[in-house]
């Protein structure tokens, strides 16, 4: 019984990828506290073998499945060969900011017609766009900008590389001048005269 709570206990850390707390971990093993924490210290004990890849953290008042940190460059190696791929809403999203930044997610769903909350929290986990300050309106929604990782990923050199702008984003900057377009920017993203 002990064994196949182990392995539901390492599945679920697993699929979690983010730490989990004990009450949590409880509650979906069916398990009492003491009992989860008793598992966790035996599955924590199985893996310091130094035949095992991971090893199990308590981190961020939870637990976690993380790589040992004898096989760092390994894992530097492998991200560096991975490809990144982009969903079509991913890539909708990351030319409105590369054609139209500093742009607001309010004015990103407006030329969408979507709701681009999960795309752009994806695009910032990759560090492919950032924040870039707030905008001078009511509320002062988060402005977006790319990255330096958005420019290795496309190999630019700046944002000038860009291809011109696609007719949907230039007909919207037809209708709101006050937004600035890249092709009124120099390198530096600074408004050219």
């Amino acid at each position: 019984m002990q064994q196949d709570n182990m392995g539901r206990l390492e599945a679920l850390l697993f699929a979690a990828g983010e730490p989990l707390g004990v009450p949590q971990l409880a509650e979906l093993l069916g398990l009492n506290k003491p009992q989860t924490w008793e598992l966790l210290g035996l599955l924590q004990e199985e893996y310091k073998s130094e035949k095992r890849g991971l090893e199990l953290r308590e981190v961020a008042e939870g637990w976690q499945l993380c790589t040992k940190a004898c096989h760092h460059e390994m894992i530097l190696q492998l991200a560096g060969t991975q490809e990144l791929k982009l969903s079509n809403a991913a890539m909708e999203t990351l030319a409105i900011v590369a054609y139209r930044q500093p742009v607001t997610r309010t004015e990103m769903e407006a030329i969408r017609g979507v709701s681009v909350d999960g795309v752009v929290n994806t695009l910032l986990e990759w560090e492919l766009i950032a924040e870039a300050g707030r905008k001078d309106t009511a509320g002062r929604p988060i402005l977006y900008k790319t990255t330096d990782r958005f420019l290795e990923v496309f190999g630019l050199k700046a944002l000038k590389d860009l291809p011109a702008m696609p007719d949907i984003l230039a007909e919207d900057a037809a209708k709101h001048p006050q937004q600035l377009s890249l092709l009124e920017m120099d390198e530096t993203g600074e408004e050219t005269d």
